[in-house]
């Protein structure tokens, strides 16, 4: 099992930036891909960052270049450094953490990020 942590949610203005932060505990060495999906009010969650244990990251159109995802040494945090946010950047965002060889993600609670003026 494995058990992830959030932290740095919270609210910004348009064109301001946020960071946050994911630490993994329980079976760490097993995990192969961590990043960070999202779900806005009334849309399903979508993936919105990622990086594997060889460092392939994984970004949704809509973040590139916004957005960076990356990893501590041991791989057991995942951070997302968020720049020039949006309002509709406004969600959830979920730590997620998966398996080599595995389709299902374990979860976090889940940090909201509101973006409003």
């Amino acid at each position: 099992q494995v058990q992830l942590a959030e932290s740095g949610g919270g609210l910004v203005q348009p064109g301001g930036s946020l960071r946050l932060s994911c630490a993994a505990s329980g079976s760490v060495s097993t995990i192969y891909s961590m990043g960070w999906h999202r779900q806005a009010p009334g849309k399903q969650r979508e993936l919105v960052a990622t990086m594997t244990s060889t460092s392939i990251t994984n970004y949704a159109d809509s973040v590139k270049g916004r957005f960076t995802v990356s990893r501590d040494n041991p791989g057991n945090t995942v951070y997302l450094q968020m720049n020039s946010l949006k309002p509709e950047d406004t969600a959830i965002y979920y730590c997620a953490a998966r398996r080599a060889g595995s389709i299902s993600w374990y979860w976090g609670q889940g940090t909201q990020v509101t973006v409003s003026s």
